[in-house]
């Protein structure tokens, strides 16, 4: 009995364990991919292109359309997890290329 009770303590420690560092892989995936995304962003082959966006007042309201579209407090919006499923692959796509 107390072993059966150890061997199911040891599972739930190790899924917690694995749970730990995979949550630890996204963050760094997705702080890997901004870092990226910032520098690229002062690319000059868009730098100008990006000016004209920044200006571009239709540009601006249909950003904050889809920014408001996102909610950080609701993980469980379909919407928000394919969001964050789509950053953190391609985060993980970038960090593999670059590494």
């Amino acid at each position: 009995m107390w072993k059966y009770l150890f061997f199911v303590a040891l599972i739930l420690v190790a899924a917690s364990a694995h749970a730990q560092i995979a949550a630890l892989d996204n963050a760094k995936y997705m702080a890997v991919l901004k870092v990226v995304v910032n520098y690229k962003m002062a690319d000059e082959n868009i730098v100008d292109d990006l000016d004209k966006l920044r200006e571009s007042e239709r540009f601006r309201k249909e950003l904050e359309k889809i920014v408001n579209k996102l909610d950080n407090s609701k993980q469980s919006d379909a919407s928000n997890r394919r969001v964050m499923r789509i950053l953190e692959q391609a985060g993980k796509d970038v960090y593999r290329e670059l590494k």
